[in-house]
């Protein structure tokens, strides 16, 4: 008798064991079935890697703080992202294995070439994406895809804009990567801006991805015919190089640079004192007084223990740009992506966004952003604003 009384009360342990990991299970499933997954790639390793772990930290912070916020109800978001290394060749593996692992929004890609190779792909899978940072023309082609940062073109205009309004000089040099659609495309603009500006372009010579390491001839040559200031619409590891080799030079010009630059106070072991005075346009400056951009860097430095770039920023109001575009479509997450992406794709034009990089931040349907660029100079080995 007693050891059928044992054997009873073994059973219902078991069934009540049984029934709490089934309930925990049905609780979890529940969770998991309310839960939207934003997904990006871009580099988390090699040379661009300050870029996309910039873009990766932002994003789980804006992540963090909606779902705290309880802006979407019971609604939540899931960040996952996969390292394409800045390189278009493994870009496609990389978005294709944030399908599978259920992403039905894409926040990415972080750059412009690794953003190219998959843009036809997001869209016959028609899937909302908006990008931080890959500011290529031809990213935003597809009516599926928008912006956060400036295009090629608008940086190019911009800057060359900036430098005769602010009287920076007059005859100016370019140094460009004819190999990278983002630096091209900068540079044509910028070329083409100058000329309407009275600027004079005395030097302008290239690199390729795979002659970018001496640039001696591209410095003589700007140095030879007096350029008083030379534009880098370039990536901030070449930059470096470059400021590095003036100085040995004996060629001291202003330089001033595009977003790509954002990135070159965080490289290993760089000396500091050769960015001195370097300017560049960005959407973001770290030293801002608004309350909105100290909290960010408040909390951007408590949690990674470093300031924010303008990569960071870009995804930050990203994220939260297609968290207010949820809501006001009513988004929910038993929507398939190409359900979410046509809701979004009239919702992202119809928003207005205060955002770190912009106030009243719109977009156009043809994937623009519309937003004013700031500028910033290296003092003292950090951004400050000189607007």
């Amino acid at each position: 008798m007693k050891k059928v009384i044992k054997l009873l009360c073994l059973v219902l342990c078991v069934a009540m064991v049984a029934t709490c990991l089934v309930s925990c299970g049905d609780k979890k499933e529940a969770a998991a079935s309310n839960t939207i997954v934003i997904g990006s790639t871009g580099p988390l390793t090699g040379d661009a890697a300050v870029y996309g772990i910039a873009v990766k930290n932002a994003a789980e912070l804006a992540v963090k703080d909606i779902n705290a916020s309880g802006l979407l109800g019971d609604l939540k978001l899931e960040f996952k992202m996969e390292d394409d290394v800045a390189d278009p060749e493994k870009a496609p593996a990389a978005y294709n294995k944030l399908k599978d692992e259920g992403m039905k929004i894409f926040a990415g890609t972080v750059t412009t070439g690794a953003c190219l190779a998959i843009t036809e792909t997001t869209k016959q899978d028609n899937i909302f994406q908006i990008t931080p940072s890959a500011s290529g023309a031809d990213v935003i082609k597809n009516d599926n895809c928008f912006q956060v940062c400036f295009t090629d073109p608008n940086q190019g205009i911009k800057s060359a804009d900036y430098i005769a309004a602010n009287k920076l000089a007059k005859k100016v040099a370019v140094i460009y990567d004819s190999s990278d659609a983002y630096s091209s495309g900068i540079f044509n603009t910028f070329k083409g801006e100058c000329g309407k500006k009275g600027l004079d372009l005395v030097s302008e010579k290239s690199f390729t991805k795979d002659n970018k390491t001496d640039f001696s001839a591209q410095i003589n040559d700007a140095k030879s015919k007096g350029a008083e200031l030379v534009f880098l619409p370039i990536y901030y590891s070449e930059a470096a190089q470059i400021l590095k080799q003036s100085k040995d030079a004996g060629f001291s010009p202003k330089f001033f640079g595009c977003d790509g630059l954002d990135g070159i106070l965080g490289i290993d072991n760089f000396d500091k004192s050769l960015a001195e005075g370097v300017m560049l346009l960005t959407p973001f400056a770290a030293d801002a007084k608004d309350d909105a951009t100290q909290k960010f860097v408040k909390d951007y430095k408590a949690a990674y223990k470093e300031v924010p770039n303008q990569f960071a920023a870009d995804m930050y109001d990203g994220i939260n740009a297609v968290a207010q575009a949820i809501k006001a479509g009513k988004v929910t997450a038993d929507m398939d992506a190409s359900a979410i992406c046509e809701v979004l794709k009239k919702q992202i034009t119809s928003i207005s966004y205060d955002g770190l990089t912009g106030a009243g931040m719109t977009w156009k349907a043809s994937g623009e952003v519309n937003k004013q660029p700031k500028a910033v100079q290296i003092k003292d080995g950090a951004y400050v604003s000189m607007d």
